[in-house]
């Protein structure tokens, strides 16, 4: 998977950069079983693909999909609570992504806290 920017962040979670469309199916193929999208739509402009693609995408790979989006400078209480949900009830292992790969740690890191 050298072409995909992935980084664990526990055995079972990694965290990523902005993915496409198209890098769905090669995460189901590297074992995924759900992705995490925590970048609100049009973040970085119209060129950044939609949350609607990535789902289709993903669900038509096989994977579990959610869109969390938040803000990259400030996740609230409820976010991170939120996110923390989604790690209870996805399937294992988890890839969350957003712009850099940065703001998924985040919440990771503040969600394994509570």
């Amino acid at each position: 998977m050298s072409e995909l920017p992935i980084r664990a962040v526990s055995p079972d979670v990694c965290v990523a950069a902005q993915l496409t469309p198209d890098a769905m199916a090669e995460l189901a193929r590297a074992g995924f079983r759900s992705v995490i999208n925590n970048r609100p739509d049009f973040e970085h402009g119209p060129d950044q693909p939609t949350n609607a693609a990535i789902e289709a995408a993903a669900r038509a790979a096989g994977l579990e999909y959610r869109f969390l989006p938040v803000s990259g400078g400030y996740q609230s209480p409820q976010e991170i609570a939120a996110f923390a949900a989604l790690l209870g009830e996805l399937p294992r292992p988890i890839l969350a992504f957003c712009r850099s790969g940065a703001r998924s740690a985040r919440l990771f890191a503040a969600a394994s806290a509570i």
